[in-house]
């Protein structure tokens, strides 16, 4: 729960940083607020992250929905529009003649080796097992395993790895060109230039819209996520004063800059406690019948705690952090050796305390009781009587070629041509100016027609659900006459 409140206070004070810059307030560079406009802007941008939390998150999750795919351009041509900047900081000129002048612009000017203080940084290794480890909390400790459970299809942990690849991977390179192009340009260090900075000088006016929008979708899942681990500690309470009450303490600490400056550490290390999890349930329910072992063994003997995985998780707790203390190998890779001690510790235990036994009587009840959960549902579905329809209306495809071609396509065209087609720093000014203009014309066309094919799809499946259920009600009905 606190690790959610904590991304969500995050990604609040993030979106607060592009409001801070078009409200021309100062930049906050200490890990407390030094601006009464900073605080009053994040406390209300926090107070809609919140209520949306609480009160909307359908309604949020068609919109995140929507986001994606023009988040992962916009992240992707940010990167590509600022390279010729990048590349006249290093060299003189604003054109590439390879792939290698990309790798040495970037060695020299990104990845160069040292860290802001001029220290040692870490290399290419480092930087994978910190991707890994900074997402452990998600991937090796459950998040993702506890949604595909409920996948129709395999294919669904595609849309895992796709988030990963845009949204991570090539984001991940984006910012880092954006933020070193920046911290260029505006002569500051890295450390100083804020999200909102970084995004404006990127993008323009639609890097105020993709610094909100990331802000908005990231906090409001992590705090609606919050909310659920909070009615677990209150159960008489509804969800949505549990989310309140959670969110209240993200909204303060979203007022501390420090917060968003330390996500990455909070993140790795918010692995590295839950890591354990994702071992003992990728154990339990991937390992076990191949040794002889049986899934919810601890229902079957009537246990209500699960002392293996509660003694596990302590002794991983104390395994990784005591590896961290000592120093013994970098904590980007502690992850790795914690999760299978979690794995192979938790099999041992589980034996020990009768995971291995006979539960024939058990798992036949259990077969039936899922035979029946399997007819139920069938039954719903056909009381349904509804099948999702797919709309095939010409005005439709129409609107969905708009927010796909101006909304998507033309974006990546215009970032295409600043990046190779910028022989001098006045070209390149003159084709970036361009880009500004209309990418944030482009950013409204894109939402307001997406959201109308949004609509269109869910207003035809609505009509075409009615008309299925006044058939099967007719039919009941015959039927019932008869």
């Amino acid at each position: 729960m606190l690790i959610f409140i904590s991304i969500s206070a995050a990604m609040i004070a993030v979106s607060a940083t592009a409001v801070r810059v078009v409200s021309n307030i100062p930049p906050q560079v200490e890990a407390y607020p030094t601006s009464p406009y900073f605080v009053f802007i994040a406390l209300a941008v926090g107070a809609i992250v919140v209520l949306v939390a609480a009160f909307g998150f359908e309604a949020l999750s068609e919109f995140a929905g929507i986001c994606a795919p023009w988040l992962m351009v916009m992240f992707t041509v940010g990167g590509m529009v600022l390279i010729p900047a990048l590349t006249e900081s290093v060299t003189g000129y604003t054109t590439l003649t390879g792939f290698n002048d990309f790798i040495a612009i970037a060695g020299e000017s990104v990845f160069t080796g040292t860290n802001a203080a001029g220290e040692p940084g870490i290399g290419l290794w480092e930087v994978i097992g910190f991707a890994w480890a900074a997402n452990t909390f998600a991937h090796f400790g459950l998040i993702d395993m506890a949604l595909l459970r409920f996948a129709k299809t395999p294919n669904a942990a595609y849309a895992t790895s796709a988030g990963m690849m845009f949204g991570h991977y090539i984001a991940w390179i984006s910012a880092g060109l954006m933020g070193a192009a920046t911290a260029a340009v505006m002569q500051v260090s890295i450390l100083e230039a804020e999200p909102g900075d970084v995004a404006f000088y990127a993008l323009g006016a639609s890097g105020f819209v993709i610094v909100i929008v990331a802000g908005w979708t990231t906090a409001n899942s992590n705090l609606y996520r919050a909310g659920l681990a909070a009615q677990a500690l209150l159960p008489n309470s509804p969800r949505w004063r549990v989310t309140i009450q959670v969110g209240l303490v993200a909204i303060v600490a979203a007022c501390f800059p420090f917060i968003y400056k330390s996500i990455l550490p909070l993140l790795t290390y918010a692995g590295l406690i839950l890591v354990a999890l994702g071992g003992i349930a990728y154990a339990e329910h991937k390992l076990f019948a191949k040794y002889g072992l049986s899934e919810y063994w601890m229902s079957y003997k009537g246990l209500k705690n699960n002392m293996p995985a509660v003694i596990t998780w302590g002794v991983c707790l104390v395994f990784g952090f005591g590896l961290n203390f000592l120093n013994i190998i970098p904590f980007y890779y502690l992850f790795v050796p914690t999760w299978f001690l979690a794995v192979g510790l938790y099999m041992f235990l589980a034996k020990q305390a009768g995971a291995g036994e006979d539960f024939t009587e058990q798992k036949a009840a259990e077969a039936a009781y899922n035979k029946r959960v399997v007819e139920f549902q069938a039954e719903q579905a056909r009381l349904g009587g509804f099948s999702e329809v797919k709309d095939t209306t010409t005005l439709t495809k129409i609107i969905k070629a708009i927010w796909i071609v101006v909304g998507l396509v033309v974006p990546a065209v215009l970032a295409w041509r600043v990046m190779f087609d910028s022989p001098d720093l006045y070209t390149y000014f003159v084709n970036r100016e361009l880009f500004y203009d209309l990418t944030i014309w482009c950013t409204v066309i894109y939402f307001v027609f997406a959201y109308w094919d949004l609509q269109r799809h869910k207003s035809i499946n609505k009509v075409a659900s009615a008309k299925a259920r006044a058939s099967l009600e007719k039919e009941e009905e015959l039927a019932e006459s008869k």
